[in-house]
């Protein structure tokens, strides 16, 4: 292994910040950001090599590879991560502007990738922790790693779930409504399988229990389960505005009166809380525009 892989691989895994996924994924983009380095001549580099125009070369690399805005802007986050951790911020500009890369867009594509839990499938998940983890995601709009180290006893509140920072990306807690009797219902099973503990056995680690979550959602044909989210947003918005999403057939934004635009800015902003967005503007992933 060459130094810089060696030595930003260390640097991930003796650093604590941010959740699992977010660390795991961190390390392997910077493990793909030495490759690249190495790649394009910069040789024998250490984790406090980083100057500006490797930072350079490597947007211009992603450029020609005709990268999304939005994947190029993550690589910065972990280059700044990167810089940051070994004190040597200034090496990368604080705007992404200085370099050319877009803003992220966020509009609709004419297509959804909404997903419904099917029974037929879920009922070939055997792990009843797994099965309610999906369950769970469906009804309540939870990431995978939300759905898995929830506890439900300590979530529920009555009203709403509480979803505490250190089970949420980013580590942002939030809260999400119980407004359904079908919630309530699933979020008592939860309760009853899960003890005061998560839903992750007690037998086991968080990584193994995404091991076994993904080995027995392949198996049962299910697949892309983020679509959930997906599903959960459009069933809120049609809840909150009275018609469907733009991606569901429903009116563009183009289309509605000014009291329904309103309306959905308002509707928009309640579903981007509920789903652990800090802005308005992601939404047009799940619902289009």
């Amino acid at each position: 292994m060459r130094d810089l892989n060696y030595q930003l691989k260390q640097l991930c895994r003796h650093n604590r910040e941010g959740s699992y996924a977010t660390r795991s994924n961190r390390e392997h983009q910077l493990t793909q950001i030495a490759d690249q380095l190495h790649e394009l001549g910069f040789r024998r580099m250490s984790k406090h090599s980083l100057k500006p125009k490797h930072v350079e070369a490597l947007v211009k690399l992603w450029q020609s590879q005709n990268l999304s805005p939005g994947t190029i802007k993550n690589r910065m986050s972990n280059l700044r991560w990167w810089a940051r951790a070994v004190n040597k911020q200034n090496v990368i500009a604080r705007s992404n502007d200085f370099y050319g890369i877009p803003d992220r867009y966020y509009g609709s594509t004419g297509t959804t990738r909404a997903r419904t839990l099917e029974q037929d499938k879920l009922d070939k998940v055997t792990d009843p922790f797994v099965r309610m983890s999906l369950q769970l995601q469906a009804a309540f709009g939870l990431r995978r790693e939300e759905a898995l180290k929830i506890k439900p006893r300590q979530a529920d509140e009555g009203h709403q779930i509480r979803l505490q920072a250190s089970w949420t990306k980013g580590g942002k807690e939030r809260t999400i409504p119980i407004r359904t009797e079908e919630q309530r219902q699933l979020l008592e099973q939860a309760k009853a399988l899960a003890g005061s503990h998560s839903l992750i056995p007690q037998n086991r680690q968080y990584i193994q229990q995404v091991r076994i979550y993904e080995r027995q959602t392949a198996n049962a044909g299910l697949s892309k389960m983020h679509g959930l989210r997906h599903t959960y947003a459009q069933n809120r918005y049609k809840e909150l505005t009275g018609w469907d999403a733009p991606n569901q057939g429903g009116p563009t934004n183009q289309q509605l009166t000014s009291r329904q635009k309103a309306q959905d800015q308002q509707a928009r902003l309640q579903i981007s809380r509920e789903l652990g967005h800090e802005r308005e503007q992601i939404t047009a992933v799940y619902l289009g525009r």
